[in-house]
């Protein structure tokens, strides 16, 4: 038997991970849009995330203003862009042009996504791409032969995972099932759906874990403080928003105490993902700051001193323009 290596003999060398930190933003559609986004965007840049993820619209229909945005963040901030990618009603040739194009612009992370069905309930054009595992394998080719130009590097990607059934599967089961061949295609990590009862990630988790999935698998929080959103997201993913903090939302009397209420519960999803062992938080801004900062506020991830400084740098700030 040959003896232990460094590594085996301590196995605590490199200490614990800090809790990852990201949000995901969606390209302006007017310019006033565009002015309130980068003033979120500057808020956000103040706690040091890890990643922002920029969303693309279905068969890439908002693509320019996506790269558009995407480049931005690289050149005019310290952000680090996670570009997610739809791979339904495109061609490998047509989506290898797109991977290129973000590459250039200094993409290091794509989020790998299957996209929106034809809405008018045809199939897809002949030759398209029909799931995010494809997309995943198509990425790892593009990147293989640029591997030069990324000095040997590695793109990030990443891919969905659901809590609660996909609308579009038979069963969770299968859900987990298809996690686990995007893993085997070549996912790095995963980010959860958005999901309203405190128990669903880590019954996820579980399920996955047993399936043989050993990616991280980070919970996508959104802050639970407008009930229309709630109301709509719950119709999109079939789960139910819980009714008593429906309830307690509209009974709120001010803008205020509903910020707090919503906060509150959002936490609570949080922290309960985050003691079931999840590796970080992802936060659904919709390009709104305000709510996912109080989140944050919250928290108190164990983040690098960077971000805690800039984080309570931050809070005094808001204190004594509030007092």
């Amino acid at each position: 038997m040959s003896p232990p290596s460094l590594i085996d003999a301590h196995p605590n060398l490199a200490g614990a991970a800090p809790v990852a930190l990201s949000y995901e933003l969606f390209p302006p559609r007017s310019p006033a849009a565009a002015d309130s986004l980068w003033t979120t965007i500057g808020e956000l840049e103040a706690t040091d995330p890890d990643y922002v993820s920029v969303t693309y619209g279905a068969s890439g229909s908002n693509r320019s203003t996506a790269v558009e945005l995407i480049n931005r963040l690289v050149q005019e901030t310290t952000l680090r862009p996670l570009a997610h990618l739809t791979c339904v009603g495109n061609s490998p040739q047509e989506l290898a042009e797109i991977i290129g194009e973000l590459l250039d612009v200094g993409v290091r992370g794509i989020l790998a996504l299957r996209g929106d069905q034809p809405k008018d309930g045809g199939n897809p054009a002949d030759g398209s791409l029909r799931y995010a595992q494809d997309l995943i394998e198509l990425i790892r080719r593009v990147e293989q032969r640029r591997s030069a130009l990324l000095c040997a590097g590695k793109v990030a990607v990443g891919v969905a995972a659901y809590p609660t059934r996909h609308p579009e599967s038979p069963s969770e089961a299968h859900d987990v099932e298809v996690l686990l061949a995007k893993q085997r295609s070549g996912a790095d990590f995963a980010i959860t759906q958005v999901f309203f009862h405190t128990e669903q990630y880590a019954d996820l988790l579980a399920r996955a874990r047993r399936a043989g999935v050993t990616i991280p698998i980070i919970p996508g929080v959104m802050p639970l403080t407008s009930i229309r959103r709630l109301t709509r997201l719950g119709e999109l993913t079939g789960v139910e928003p819980d009714p008593r903090l429906l309830e307690r939302l509209a009974a709120a009397g001010t803008d205020t105490e509903r910020l707090q209420v919503g906060v509150s519960a959002t936490v609570d999803l949080a922290n309960a993902a985050l003691d079931a062992g999840a590796p970080g938080i992802h936060l659904y801004t919709f390009n709104e700051h305000a709510s996912a900062l109080e989140v944050l506020d919250k928290l108190a991830l164990p983040r690098p001193r960077a971000a805690r400084h800039n984080t309570s740098r931050r809070t005094a700030a808001r204190r004594q323009l509030a007092s």
